[in-house]
């Protein structure tokens, strides 16, 4: 069990490392390239989804099994960190449908993730 939790953390780590970095860099292109603003809401669900996958496939090498449930895990503590945090460094921050979208993609690609991470060798 505690195996369980420590790869789980894991797992929440490497996603929310990845996007920091993934965010980084696309930060750098929005400020010295000519990429229109209006493609920020969805390379920000591209980013979210693309570090929950990597996280929960990572953090689910070594636990084996319910790749399902640990993913779904992996998937909604980021998400639940990531609007823990805009809620204290936002005070209008919301329940719109966009963040219904970013929980539902979330889970998703955690499942998703947990099932790679469980049938890797």
């Amino acid at each position: 069990m505690e195996n369980t939790i420590t790869n789980i953390a894991k797992g929440v780590g490497i996603a929310l490392l990845t996007t920091f970095l993934l965010l980084v860099i696309f930060a750098s292109l929005l400020t010295y390239t000519k990429i229109s603003e209006t493609i920020i809401n969805p390379v920000i669900i591209v980013i979210t989804a693309i570090s929950i996958l990597i996280g929960s496939s990572i953090g689910n090498i070594k636990i084996r099994k319910n790749g399902l449930l640990n993913g779904a895990l992996i998937g909604g503590i980021y998400i639940f960190a990531i609007y823990l945090t805009s809620s204290l460094l936002n005070w209008e921050f919301g329940l719109e449908m966009q963040s219904v979208i970013m929980i539902i993609i979330g889970m998703l690609f955690g499942i998703l993730g947990g099932i790679i991470g469980v049938n890797k060798k």
